[in-house]
């Protein structure tokens, strides 16, 4: 029995809304009540032909079809095509639905043979023109050769007739001098005779004269063959001594060949004139001392040090330096100034000052940027959230993401930029989730620069916060537009009105108050609300209009890095322009190197990333900095070129800013005497860049009079030997956030006493710094580890999920302690211990040396070789 058809299913099928197609049956003249009613064969029919009598069509019937001995298949194919954000109502937004249709009549007898010869004689035909295209190159490239050698022969014939033209007028000349001097001999001849004294005077024989002028007529046919190639050049120059002496030098001008040929031969000396000024005049190396000052323009960049600076003035290094040091500029001689400096004591010795041109591979980056272009198309939204903490930023991306990430934050905030790309019902948007403690300003001042539109999150039971205001402040910075998400309405104590009321004092005007800011109140917890802040989104988008190139080379922004132990340096990148694809070349900040692997937020592999998604890139030279652009090119050595260029560029600027010292600050640290700053040193390192940027910055903050914080050393990674031989030798205390010290760092902390402290919580990092800055002395929380297991094997239950079995290597690990889980001694989770069993049998601790399973709560990705720490908090009184 075949399976009835429903109007749902009908409807399903044709591609229409149930409620439409209800509509089309009632007018074919069909009383159906509801959507799950079955609908037969001849009803389908008989809407079909109401269908074609509404567009205009005879209805024609089946069996006439038959009759005429012709079948006619009506074939359709949908597609979807992704467009960006725009679309119709009650479609997926960015996506457009094509359908092709196509109408095949076959006669009787034609069938699948037809169609397959239709296809050879397609191929048949088609290989035919490509091979007469292929001629058709082939003629035009042999035609394109024989012209240029034409035009070859041409050129060397027109050479040729020059040089024959050339010797011939040397010939013609050296003959007519001939005839002159037989001429001039002829005469000198007659002359002897009707003076002479008799039949046997003596007088000149004639043959001497012609045997000269046969000598002459020799030496000027030569002399075209010793200019051969480069007589055109001197067909002007007079044939006389000088020139035939330094025929074969043509680069020599008139007058240089007047001083040289002065004073030779025997000639005799000019008159009065000295034999120092005739050496001087045929060498030209005499000193005339000049009558004015020489003003040279001197090329200076950025930095210059001061030995370059005094070999483009042409003096002595100690002059230069004397003249720094009367400008109360102290510097040595292997010391960079910066331009500004440079350009002053250039003036002050009385030369020109000119800004040096741009580096080359610059140019060459800058132009080969510029050569690719393409069409814009829509592309999707970039939307940055951003508030107070705890007001549930990650919380709201949770639910849109489907995914549990806050409960992975350490004390349940946020302290990474974390990038996703979002595929909602409504279309593609790019989330950037920013922290929202004080410390991080740098990293949402990033975050509003990156986006296109900001999501402004407010608790309704808390109202506006610093943090709040703070964002507010980079929204407007950055000219991007607001959105304000009212969080938080479920609970008891909400008051949404509040909150508007209280935007007013930064003037933000909700729309309902007759501003332009829209405003969406919702739970991220219930969900309620959130379709709305997705249309508020898209929205803005259109309005916006937002395009990019999807097409060529990929530019784009580095929104976080870390150092990876295994992966080596990792950047989530935010593609702008063009498409990333794996194995393209790029030059990020002062790193470069080929993509090696394109990971997604989830951690799958993808190949290609366009314009508003965000990846994880490896492969890079280094850790590039936060906020560094990026650039895709054609090849390595234009990427490690500029990437060299731009770091000695820095390294450059950074030695100006340290050495560059000014008598007045010398002056001032020697009239302190006594009362100097007591110092604290630090050396911190982080798990990734911006966590480490925004706790350096917090750290050198906390200041005061009493102390001063120095940041002497940080980095990203986990805490090596040379970070621990820093410390010893400054001593510094080192803090560790989100890493561990390996095994060698660990010998020399332990050997010289340093001070090592584990954090995870910036709150922490920032109490602790600020109450021994204050002075305020109090108890302190600190975390003790009291053992390390590492897993050897990972086991699959059916009721605890993954157990760790693992072997203590460090210490006791107890039940009821909280841990953390350690890869390439970085954490990547906190939590606490869900089992711990010795065999078969629950224990509460498990000693050194001694294998037990491990079970950790809320977590099942444990591998082998990872480490498990248990720790515990104690509080310690301080004491001075």
């Amino acid at each position: 029995m075949s399976q009835q058809t429903t109007i749902r299913k009908l409807a399903e099928l044709v591609n229409t809304p149930v409620d439409k197609l209800l509509e089309q049956l009632t007018e074919a003249g069909m009383k159906f009540s509801g959507p799950d009613q079955v609908i037969t064969s001849a009803e389908k029919l008989k809407l079909h032909g109401f269908l074609r009598r509404a567009h205009g069509k005879d209805e024609k019937p089946a069996e006439e079809a038959i009759a005429s001995g012709k079948i006619t298949l009506n074939r359709s194919r949908k597609q979807e095509i992704s467009v960006g954000n725009g679309g119709k109502a009650g479609r997926a937004a960015g996506t457009i639905e094509v359908v092709t249709r196509k109408k095949i009549t076959l006669k009787p007898g034609e069938g699948r043979a037809q169609t397959a010869n239709e296809k050879l004689d397609a191929e048949r035909t088609d290989a035919l023109r490509k091979l007469e295209e292929s001629r058709a190159r082939n003629l035009a490239e042999q035609r394109a050769l024989a012209e240029k050698d034409r035009q070859r022969a041409e050129v060397v014939a027109e050479q040729k007739r020059v040089e024959q033209e050339q010797l011939e007028r040397v010939a013609a000349e050296a003959a007519a001098a001939a005839e002159a001097a037989l001429e001039d001999a002829g005469k000198t001849k007659g002359h002897g005779h009707g003076h002479g004294h008799g039949h046997g005077a003596a007088h000149p024989k004639p043959a001497a004269p012609a045997r000269e002028a046969d000598k002459a007529a020799v030496a000027a046919k030569g002399k075209p063959q010793v200019q051969r190639g480069s007589h055109v050049m001197v067909a002007g120059v007079e044939d006389d001594d000088r020139t035939e002496r330094f025929a074969g030098q043509l680069h020599l001008s008139a007058s240089d060949r007047a001083r040289r040929s002065s004073n030779t031969r025997g000639k005799g000396k000019p008159a009065g004139g000295s034999k120092r000024a005739s050496d001087q005049s045929r060498t030209g190396t005499g000193f005339n001392k000049p009558t004015a000052p020489v003003v040279r323009e001197v090329a200076i960049g950025d930095a210059i040090t001061v030995a370059d600076l005094a070999q483009k003035l042409a003096m002595k290094g100690g002059d230069v330096v004397k003249a720094l040091f009367k400008m109360g500029v102290m510097a040595t001689i292997t010391q960079s100034i910066d331009h500004d400096t440079a350009v002053l004591i250039t003036e002050e010795l009385g030369h020109k000052a000119v800004a040096a041109g741009a580096n080359d591979a610059e140019s060459e980056l800058l132009a080969h940027a510029e050569e690719v272009q393409g069409e814009k198309q829509q592309r999707p939204p970039v939307v940055t959230i951003m508030g107070h903490v705890d007001h549930g930023k990650t919380s709201l991306l949770d639910y849109i993401r489907r995914t549990k990430v806050a409960t992975g934050e350490a004390g349940g905030i946020t302290q990474h930029i974390g990038a996703y790309h979002v595929e909602t019902p409504k279309g593609v948007i790019s989330f950037l989730d920013t922290p929202g403690h004080a410390a991080f300003t740098q990293m949402r001042q990033r975050g509003a620069k990156l986006t296109d539109i900001v999501v402004l999150v407010v608790a309704a039971d808390d109202g506006v916060m610093p943090q709040t205001a703070e964002a507010i402040q980079h929204a407007k910075a950055a000219k991007v537009p607001l959105i304000v998400a009212i969080n938080k309405i479920d609970k008891s104590d909400a008051d949404p009105s509040r909150v508007k009321s209280d935007l007013l004092t930064y003037e933000v005007v909700a729309e309902e108050f007759g501003g332009d800011i829209q405003m969406v109140e919702l739970s991220a917890k219930t969900g309620q609300g959130v379709d709305d802040l997705l249309d508020a989104i898209l929205l803005q988008s259109e309005v916006l209009d937002l395009q990019a190139v999807f097409e060529g080379r990929a530019t784009g922004v580095v929104i976080e890095s870390a150092l990876d132990k295994g992966r080596g340096p990792v950047a989530t990148v935010l593609v702008q322009q063009g498409q990333l694809s794996k194995g393209d070349y790029l030059v990020c900040g002062i790193q470069y190197g080929r993509v090696r692997a394109l990971f997604d937020e989830n951690g799958t592999q993808v190949q290609v990333a366009g314009p508003s998604i965000p990846v994880q890139i490896l492969g890079l030279s280094g850790v590039p900095e936060a906020g560094d652009d990026f650039v895709v090119v054609a090849d390595e050595r234009l990427a490690k070129d500029v990437a060299q260029q731009r770091d000695t560029k820095r390294r450059e600027l950074r030695l100006v800013a340290s050495a560059g010292n000014r008598m007045e600050d010398i002056l001032a640290q020697m009239g302190e005497g006594s009362s100097q700053q007591l110092a604290l040193n630090l050396v911190v390192k982080a798990d990734v860049h911006g966590t480490m940027q925004a706790l350096r910055e917090a750290l050198t903050g906390l200041s005061n009079d009493q102390i001063k914080i120095n940041v002497i050393g940080s980095g990203v990674g986990g805490i090596t030997e040379s970070d621990a031989q820093l410390a010893a030798t400054s001593k510094a205390a080192v803090i560790g956030f989100n890493v561990r010290a390996d095994a060698s760092a660990r010998k020399v902390i332990d050997n010289n006493g340093i001070d090592l402290r584990y954090f995870s919580i910036i709150y922490d990092v920032i109490d602790q710094v600020k109450q021994i800055a204050s002075g305020v002395l109090g108890k302190e929380v600190r975390e003790e580890i009291i053992g390390t297991a590492s897993v050897q094997q990972v086991f699959r239950h059916s009721k605890f999920g993954s157990i760790a079995g693992s072997v203590v290597v460090e210490g006791v690990i107890r039940k009821g302690k909280p841990i953390r889980v350690l890869r390439d001694d970085t954490v990547i989770f906190s939590g606490e211990l869900d089992s711990l069993r010795r065999f078969q049998e629950n224990v509460d601790e498990v000693r050194n040396g001694t294998e037990c399973g491990i079970g950790v709560k809320g977590y099942d990705q444990v591998k082998p070789g990872d480490k498990i720490e248990c720790f515990e908090r104690i509080e310690v009184q301080r004491t001075l």
